[in-house]
């Protein structure tokens, strides 16, 4: 009976100061860690929106860059950090390719995070050098099936979004095209700018400012819809129904975070991710300004895991 008591009262004194952690949280300075190099778009956007959050949650916001391994250092840094909510992961779309691509990941995107809530989606665009003959979707397809394997496609990496993109076109229409994997997406763009490669997914800012110079030739987004910074530039989807590649920049803590600071944490990203200032940024650069509350960013991850190993097996792609 004495035992029963005790652990009734525990449950009881524990109930009693939960809410405690969120009403005094925060009150120190919250470090956003990013798993990508200073300069990158995470980093941009987790730079520009920091002060917002520092303004809104009344404490400093400081980033803190921790690139390397497919952003495996940065995000094994946060997993292994106390769950108090003051680590924050600033994760990316590679975080969920990774299971599929490397022998041995030294976390679990779902077992030790707590998904807090998505930033914004990346969209892709569909690009080939001008002396490729094909101005549409369409007519690249008829293209790379009249000649299978002689068109090559560039990325900045194996696993890299570039990569899976072009390996989800190639598996929703049954086309043969070489992939040139590259150490870095500017390489492979410098080298699609001087036509030793035929096409390449970059990300849409970067394959935009070409397209309008004419230095190369977009044909379509790799969104479901069209983008609001190239709304004259048809949808992949337009021609492959239900194509769709786009990498996910959100928030994640570490597992075990308490609810109600996930919830607060949670509430802040929202509010600032969509005031119009932000949005209109996000856009600008190329990006699709989307939150959503813990449940549906875990549901979302779950999917996007199982989405990049269905298209990593298509490809063959063997664990590194």
């Amino acid at each position: 009976m004495k035992k029963l008591v005790m652990c009734c009262l525990v449950v009881v004194f524990a109930s009693a100061i939960a809410p405690s952690w969120a009403q005094n949280y925060p009150n120190r300075p919250i470090r956003i860690v990013v798993p990508t190099a200073p300069g990158g778009g995470p980093d941009v956007v987790a730079r520009f929106i920091a002060p917002k959050l520092t303004e809104l949650l009344g404490q400093q916001i400081v980033i803190d860059n921790r690139a390397g391994a497919n952003a495996m250092i940065g995000a094994d840094v946060v997993a292994k950090s106390p769950p108090d909510g003051y680590t924050w992961l600033f994760g990316t779309g590679q975080n969920t390719v990774n299971p599929s691509i490397m022998k041995k990941v030294p976390h679990d995107i779902v077992k030790d995070f707590t998904a807090v809530s998505l930033v914004y989606l990346s969209s892709y665009f569909l690009t080939v050098h001008p002396a490729v003959p094909a101005k549409s979707v369409k007519e690249l397809i008829g293209l790379a099936r009249a000649h299978p394997n002689k068109l090559n496609f560039g990325s900045g990496g194996i696993g890299s979004a570039a990569h899976l993109s072009g390996e989800l076109f190639k598996m929703m229409t049954g086309v043969q095209m070489v992939h040139v994997p590259y150490k870095g997406v500017g390489i492979a763009l410098g080298d699609l700018l001087g036509g030793q490669i035929d096409l390449m997914f970059p990300a849409i800012p970067s394959g935009l400012r070409y397209h309008k110079s004419g230095h190369l030739r977009g044909l379509g987004v790799s969104s479901p819809r069209r983008h609001p910074s190239a709304p004259d530039l048809p949808t992949i989807a337009e021609t492959i129904p239900k194509f769709e590649s786009r990498s996910w920049i959100g928030v994640l803590v570490p597992a075990g975070t308490p609810r109600d600071i996930v919830t607060r944490i949670n509430v802040a990203i929202v509010k600032v991710v969509n005031t119009p200032e932000v949005r209109q940024a996000l856009i600008a650069r190329g990006a699709d300004p989307e939150t959503n509350t813990p449940e549906q960013f875990a549901k979302y991850i779950r999917e996007e895991l199982a989405r990049a190993a269905r298209v990593v097996k298509a490809a063959g792609v063997k664990p590194e």
